[in-house]
C-alpha cells in the first residue's frame, strides 16, 4: 500500500514501529503488535517506518505489507534519526490515537491494552522505564539530561518508553524542530505542557532484553546532536 493512499475512514488507533536494520526482529514485533490490536478489537493500522535500513528490513517490511492486511510501509531513502522517524509518523498516519514502537522488541504488544483505556481521559500517556541495570554513567547522563531540560524549560514530563497521543494534538500544536533526535518529541510535550494539554506520565513500562543487534539511541555522537538541538529548541521557544 503507498504512503499517501486515501483512506475512507480513519482507524481508531496507528500504531507506527520504526526500524533501522532491524531484520531479525521486525517481523516477530510486527506479528506480535497485530495480534494485540486484533485481540484489542479496535479499528487499526500499523505502520513500518523504514528509516534509510541497509541490511534487508526494507525488503522484509514490503513482505510483511503484502502478507498482512492493514499494514503499510513508509521508506526513508536515507537514515534520518528518531527526529525523522517522529516527524514521519506525526504527518502521515490516520489514527485517532497515534503510538511508536521500535523494532528490536524491547517494549511488548501488550502495553497497547495498557495504554488505550488511559486516553479515555489524556491527551498523552507517557511511559517510564526503570534503569535499574544499566551502568552508571549510562543513569548518571539521563539525570543530567532530566535537569537540563528542566532548567532550561520549565516542568517536563516524565517519559522514558512508550507514548501515546491524540491525533488532534498535533493538529492545535505545530512543531518546528527538524534535526536528527528527539527534540520533536520534546517540543511537543512542552508545548502540550504549556497549552495545559491532558499529560498522563510515568506510566511503568515493561521493557525485555533485547534479542539482537545494540541500541542505536544511547550513544554518545546521538546524545551530543540532541544536546545541540535541545539549545536550539531554547532559543526558539
Amino acid at each position: 500500500m503507498s504512503e499517501m493512499e486515501p483512506r475512507s475512514a480513519a482507524p481508531t488507533l496507528s500504531c507506527c514501529v520504526f526500524a533501522w536494520d532491524e531484520l531479525a526482529t521486525l517481523r516477530p514485533v510486527v506479528l506480535e503488535q497485530l495480534a494485540e490490536l486484533r485481540r484489542l478489537g479496535v479499528t487499526h493500522e500499523l505502520v513500518i517506518i523504514d528509516d534509510g535500513s541497509t541490511d534487508g528490513t526494507s525488503q522484509e517490511a514490503d513482505r510483511l505489507a503484502s502478507e498482512e492486511p492493514g499494514v503499510r510501509v513508509i521508506h526513508h531513502d536515507t537514515n534520518r534519526g528518531l527526529g525523522g522517524v517522529y516527524r514521519t509518523g506525526f504527518s502521515q498516519v490516520h489514527g485517532e490515537y497515534l503510538t511508536f514502537f521500535p523494532a528490536d522488541g524491547q517494549f511488548p504488544a501488550t502495553i497497547l491494552a495498557q495504554y488505550m483505556p488511559l486516553m479515555t481521559d489524556a491527551d498523552v500517556v507517557l511511559g517510564w522505564v526503570e534503569q535499574r541495570n544499566e551502568p552508571f554513567l549510562a543513569r548518571l547522563l539521563s539525570r543530567c539530561e532530566r535537569l537540563l531540560y528542566a532548567l532550561l524549560f520549565g516542568p517536563f514530563p516524565r517519559f522514558r518508553g512508550i507514548m501515546m497521543l491524540r491525533r488532534t494534538l498535533l493538529d492545535r500544536l505545530p512543531l518546528v524542530s527538524d534535526g536528527r533526535g528527539w527534540v520533536v518529541v520534546m517540543e511537543l510535550l512542552i508545548k502540550a505542557t504549556r497549552s495545559g494539554a491532558r499529560i498522563r506520565d510515568g506510566v511503568p513500562n515493561p521493557l525485555r532484553l533485547r534479542s539482537s543487534g545494540a541500541s542505536k539511541v544511547r550513544n554518545l555522537p546521538t546524545i551530543v546532536a540532541n544536546l545541540v538541538q535541545v539549545f536550539e529548541l531554547r532559543r526558539r521557544l
